[in-house]
């Protein structure tokens, strides 16, 4: 079982550069921790996105951790040309000492994409296109690709990363039939859904590897988001919670109200106490967090938890203690109770 942190970078209540500074600390303590990964979200035109530029704000924390991997969850490859996201990729993984984890889809929301200009009926043959340009890209000599949205002709490719032949990849699935080609590629995916529909996710990317012969000890990262608030008491860890969820809730709905719409196959109902019930969040004392998360881990058969520590409005010192408390009595529990299981 590995514990990693999802990150909208939606809108708080501090000026920007604090924001991105106090969320720099929050990944430093992170990476001291020992969590596996900080997925960092991209989002455009919408408050639920501060960090429209994955790469940018990845570089600072390339430069302020040592062990901790990191990542675009994901690049909206619909939205950007792929020789200069396989040339960001290089250097990220560079920097780090190849620490990247590259994650990869065509975007999911419509009014986004079209704010760039693209077609949302065409992102889908966009994105396939732009992954096989970078994942060729990434292996160096010459790009040459003929596609309907992007061309190259003996194209020189001067850089590669550090690892071979690419960062791991990650892929957002919302149902078990898009387990097919995740598994086939070995690429690691992850759901923001209940533990009982995550199961079945889970469980099909399993039959899914195991059909092609893969052994069960080599399985990729499974994962599941969460939004997490732990505190002293129940009580406490509710009432940030609450807050902080619905400055979070305004941000996520914000350009789909806009436009009268809803976004496709989300879960989040509109307060926290709600968000408990559906089984996607939960606030409370280390024991209530860690019986909570126990039982949404067991049913959902993930081996890996994406926790969003910081949302809405969340105050730095807030999300702070929250994360020291989940490392030092939630975690350690957690970790050791799913390897008791295997």
């Amino acid at each position: 079982m590995k514990f990693g942190i999802f990150d909208h970078m939606d809108r708080g209540a501090a000026p920007l550069g604090e924001q991105y500074e106090s969320r720099l600390c929050l990944i430093e303590a992170y990476d001291r921790a020992g969590f596996h990964a900080y997925h960092l979200a991209e989002h455009h035109a919408t408050p639920l996105g501060m960090a429209p530029s994955p790469s940018v704000f990845l570089a600072a924390v390339a430069q302020r951790t040592q062990r901790l991997r990191f990542g675009p969850l994901v690049y909206t490859l619909s939205l950007h040309h792929p020789l200069r996201v396989a040339e960001e990729i290089c250097m990220l993984d560079h920097m780090s000492g190849g620490r990247l984890e590259l994650g990869i889809g065509r975007g999911i929301s419509s009014y986004e994409l079209s704010a760039y200009g693209v077609d949302p009926a065409a992102a889908q043959p966009i994105y396939v296109e732009a992954l096989a340009v970078i994942l060729q890209a990434l292996t160096g000599g010459t790009l040459n690709f003929d596609g309907a949205h992007f061309r190259f002709r003996d194209v020189p490719i001067e850089m590669a990363p550090v690892q071979k032949p690419h960062p791991p990849l990650w892929y957002g699935v919302s149902k078990p039939e898009g387990t097919a080609w995740p598994a086939q590629h070995k690429v690691n995916i992850v759901t923001n859904t209940s533990a009982d529909r995550a199961r079945t996710i889970t469980d099909s990317y399993r039959a899914a590897w195991a059909a092609q012969g893969n052994p069960a000890a080599t399985l990729p990262l499974l994962g599941m988001n969460r939004h997490i608030v732990v505190a002293d008491s129940d009580e406490a860890a509710l009432t940030i919670a609450r807050r902080a969820y619905q400055r979070w809730y305004e941000s996520f709905m914000k350009l789909w109200i806009k436009h009268g719409a809803r976004p496709p196959n989300a879960m989040y109902p509109d307060n926290f106490d709600d968000l408990q019930r559906v089984g996607i969040g939960v606030a409370g004392s280390p024991d209530r967090v860690r019986a909570v998360l126990a039982e949404h881990i067991e049913i959902s058969g993930v081996n890996y938890l994406a926790c969003r520590f910081a949302f809405g409005d969340l105050a730095f010192e807030e999300a702070q203690r929250s994360v020291a408390l989940f490392v030092d009595r939630v975690m350690p529990a957690l970790a050791a109770g799913r390897t008791a299981r295997q």
